[in-house]
């Protein structure tokens, strides 16, 4: 399957921003979908993901703030982020699994998107 994110760019803190990852060349109901981040000079890092029965999860520091959601019909995952923090700013990856666990684990996912950058100004 093929990933192609966007929507990412320059916010205002406090501000809201939606990115949008979309997949092609696979069934893509057929996957779990996730969302990674990587700042300057830091590992990619967790940040929500679909698990079984669609179950979502989140890195601690965004729950609240973020909301992963999914559109089968268009082979499209979201990830709406409000109360965006100077903190938040990063390039933002999505990412497609076949397993139903190890949501939280980059080495799970198979596919990966080329990324969005995220900047969020104080």
């Amino acid at each position: 399957v093929q990933l192609q994110a966007s929507g990412g760019g320059l916010v205002q803190a406090g501000g809201s921003l939606r990115v949008s990852c979309a997949a092609s060349g696979s069934t893509f109901s057929n996957y779990y979908m996730g969302w990674f981040r990587q700042a300057p000079g830091n590992e990619r890092e967790f940040v929500a993901a679909f698990s079984w029965h669609s179950t979502t999860y989140y890195t601690d520091s965004v729950k609240g703030r973020f909301t992963i959601s999914r559109d089968n019909a268009k082979n499209t995952v979201y990830l709406q982020m409000n109360s965006l923090k100077p903190e938040d700013t990063a390039v933002y990856y999505c990412a497609a699994r076949s397993s139903g666990t190890a949501w939280q684990h980059s080495q799970a996912y198979d596919y990966w998107g080329q990324g969005t950058q995220v900047t969020v100004s104080s």
